[in-house]
């Protein structure tokens, strides 16, 4: 599943919010959400999530940075499903480190969806969208 597009679901007062509906289908079976980059939060298929952690089998545990990067990223980590609503709880202690209060802007980001409190995203597209538009081939080579 491609994640795409931008979405503004509320957060109710039990930490729930409404997946957009064209995300249930791939999140259905369960998904894992943790910390993201930027203070906003990560939310990949179970399948998705299994794939990305097999591949860090291979990376040196003798690396500070591999390990404070797992060590943040895991212990962070939660196994969800959305009820039968589609809604997806998120925990409060992954709340707390989004900022996460009421209006939330939820994205597809590809191969995974992120959750942003939505003055949070506001701030960071200001602040990004000005070297979008300047970004050369160097970035992503290729790519167009």
């Amino acid at each position: 599943m491609l994640f795409l597009g931008t979405y503004t679901p509320r957060l109710d007062d039990k930490g729930r919010m409404f997946l957009p509906a064209k995300f249930r289908r791939a999140l259905e079976d369960g998904l894992v959400i943790t910390r993201g980059q930027e203070r906003c939060l990560y939310v990949f298929s179970r399948e998705e999530f299994e794939r990305i952690t097999t591949q860090w089998h291979s990376s040196p545990t003798t690396s500070r940075a591999v390990r404070d990067y797992q060590r943040v990223f895991l212990s962070g980590a939660s196994d969800e499903a959305p009820d039968k609503q589609g809604r997806l709880t998120i925990p409060q202690i992954l709340r707390e480190y989004a900022g996460l209060q009421t209006e939330c802007t939820v994205i597809g980001a590809g191969n995974r969806v992120e959750v942003w409190d939505s003055a949070a995203w506001d701030t960071y597209l200001e602040q990004t969208e000005q070297s979008f538009a300047e970004q050369s081939e160097e970035v992503v080579p290729g790519l167009m």
